[in-house]
């Protein structure tokens, strides 16, 4: 296809896709004059994910740019491009430990993923958030540990398998990223709300009048 069909087909304007090219975020097409080029399928799946990475997670060029390079290398493994994508593990590892790794709350968060069985990256940036959490509540007096965090634990792996059941439909690894990170990022505010509407509705068959 013509740069002006991959435009169409991708959603993306004409000068942002020459953008991408120029930075390197778009493979380049295959020439067929001093001017032109002739893009496939595979173009439109690379910017449709680029426009995830940049426009819904918020990511800059050069750091899209970077995740690219690491997907490239696992685009045969669905497992690494998801936990790429979606930041669920950093582009590259820490080469060595970090002071963070002492924190008491990053010892209940290895306790939760132990109690739950979970198969995650050593280096899941997600644990520092439960770390910093739990850590923040002891500090506020809240008796309060990883034990507490399992009933969530057990409805957020419910909602993992949903998340990804509804990837069941494609096997191209950019088409399941992109549209994962579209799940994930868009549908967190709207899960967060669900939440406060059923703890209102709680709240009314508990305390209501």
């Amino acid at each position: 296809m013509r740069i002006s069909e991959l435009s169409r087909h991708s959603g993306v304007p004409i000068t942002t896709i020459k953008h991408y090219l120029r930075e390197g975020l778009l493979p380049p097409g295959r020439a067929t004059a001093a001017t032109q080029a002739e893009y496939e399928e595979s173009h439109v799946r690379r910017l449709r994910l680029i426009r995830a990475l940049i426009g819904v997670r918020g990511l800059s060029v050069n750091a899209t740019r970077e995740l690219l390079s690491a997907v490239s290398e696992h685009e045969a493994d669905t497992h690494q491009v998801l936990g790429l994508v979606l930041g669920a593990r950093p582009v590259t590892e820490p080469e060595s430990e970090s002071e963070e790794e002492d924190r008491p709350g990053i010892a209940d968060a290895d306790a939760l993923l132990t109690e739950m069985g979970w198969q995650v990256s050593e280096h899941a940036p997600a644990k520092s958030v439960i770390a910093e959490t739990l850590e923040t509540l002891r500090s506020l007096g809240v008796d309060y540990d990883w034990r507490s965090l399992l009933p969530y634990a057990t409805l957020a792996e419910r909602t993992a398998a949903h998340d990804l059941d509804q990837l069941d439909d494609t096997t191209d690894p950019l088409e399941q990223a992109e549209r994962a990170l579209l799940l994930t990022v868009l549908l967190e505010p709207a899960l967060l709300a669900l939440r406060r509407l059923a703890q209102e509705d709680e709240s009314a068959k508990r305390y209501g009048g």
